[in-house]
């Protein structure tokens, strides 16, 4: 059983193609340039194996369509594909950014699940416009094959009232539906699911934090196996310093700016997501060039380095209370989650008190797969999981189509 994975951007297109009775990945690739004047496909064939092969295309993509045609091509090519046929595909796994409070779950892709997306571009203009793009011309290239709607803001969406609302007017929810949604929420999900199988308990009697740390950067508290709080807001703004991200921030200051400088919406908008976070404070977006810095004396890479720890901190003990300090496991994951060794010791530095002791050697070998880095002594396991997100959605697309047949 195969299912492609797609991930549609404005000007780019993620994809994977996955055989699930093995969970290997047989091809991957990269649409990138959509729209401009030439653009480029990088197609990897068993990526994670030990022959992996690179195919490279430079070609116009007035669309995304010309670039999925591509796709189909070299998935389907007589000496080079993968599959014989693209109806060998049992189905189609799209990562959508927004779903509103209307989708609460995965859904088959129909005409009103489309226009939920399309009513949800204010909420997520960036992505959800060219997630139903992406949704669309599947449609169109893949006729009759099932297409499955994968929503990263659904695992936030199992939040009750005190964690997903702000304290605005109550009609600015009822009127334009701003509330906490969350995000990251496909990882999450994951590595909720992996945690409970790497520690052999059921999903839902879990409780654990999970510290999904990249260029943008979330933390989820779950309890029983569900989202109780996230730290990402009605956008992906809010939480954590991340690398162009500013977080949590003092909302006065967005107006004080504006005036004193004539920013518009859209600059301060722009100001917020794109030139702040470690970018603004040091300039580097990448942890290894904050390092490196660092070690040069760079009292600015120390400043955003110590500003990333103390933010994911303070989240960290807050959930770590929100759970009654009844924690299963914590997780970190992603990017930096599963490559820094620095962050996390810093991250975990001074928790000793209330159980989260880590063990030096382990946090800093590197290892393949799930793996413990808490001291033998710790009262509560530290644990690096590696996330898949693509899996999940693939998982989650065969449920969802196995469901309707």
């Amino acid at each position: 059983m195969k299912v492609l994975v797609v991930n549609a951007g404005s000007s780019s297109c993620k994809y994977q193609l996955i055989e699930m009775d093995s969970n290997k990945v047989l091809c991957s690739g990269l649409a990138e340039r959509i729209g401009l004047e030439m653009g480029k496909l990088t197609h990897k064939i068993d990526p994670d194996g030990p022959k992996e092969e690179k195919i490279v295309k430079e070609q116009p993509f007035p669309t995304h369509k010309e670039a999925i045609e591509l796709v189909i091509a070299l998935l389907t090519d007589p000496e080079k594909g993968v599959i014989k046929s693209k109806s060998e595909i049992y189905a189609i796994g799209h990562r959508v950014l927004h779903g509103g409070e209307a989708m609460t779950e995965p859904v088959l892709v129909d005409e009103n699940v489309k226009k939920v997306i399309e009513d949800c571009f204010p909420l997520g203009p960036l992505h959800n416009p060219p997630n139903l793009t992406g949704i669309k011309t599947c449609e169109a290239l893949f006729e009759g094959i099932p297409n499955v709607a994968v929503f990263d803001t659904e695992f936030g969406m199992g939040m009750p009232e005190e964690s997903y609302m702000y304290a605005l007017p109550y009609e600015y929810y009822e009127r334009l539906k701003i509330r906490r949604y969350g995000f990251h929420g496909t990882s999450h999900k994951y590595i909720a699911k992996a945690t409970a199988k790497y520690l052999g308990k059921p999903l839902k009697e879990l409780n654990s934090i999970t510290m999904h740390l990249g260029n943008g950067s979330s933390i989820s508290c779950v309890k029983n196996g569900k989202c109780l709080d996230t730290s990402m807001g009605l956008t992906p703004l809010e939480g954590l310093v991340m690398g162009t991200r500013c977080g949590s921030i003092d909302p006065a200051i967005v107006p004080f700016i504006m005036e004193k400088d004539g920013l518009t919406p859209a600059e301060m908008d722009t100001l917020m997501n794109k030139k702040s976070g470690l970018a603004g404070v040091c300039g580097f977006t990448d942890m290894r060039d904050v390092h490196a810095a660092r070690e040069k004396g760079d009292k600015r890479a120390e400043l955003a380095f110590r500003l990333l720890v103390h933010s994911i901190k303070k989240i960290l003990g807050a959930y770590f209370f929100e759970l009654g300090g009844k924690v299963d496991a914590i997780t970190f994951t992603a990017g930096i989650g599963e490559n820094d060794n620095l962050c996390r010791a810093a991250v975990v530095e001074g928790l000793e008190a209330i159980g989260f002791k880590l063990d030096e050697k382990e946090n800093n070998t590197r290892k393949p797969g799930a793996r413990t880095i808490s001291a033998a002594d710790s009262r509560f396991p530290i644990l690096v999981i590696p996330t898949n997100e693509e899996l999940q959605i693939a998982e989650t697309a065969v449920e969802v189509v196995s469901a309707k047949k």
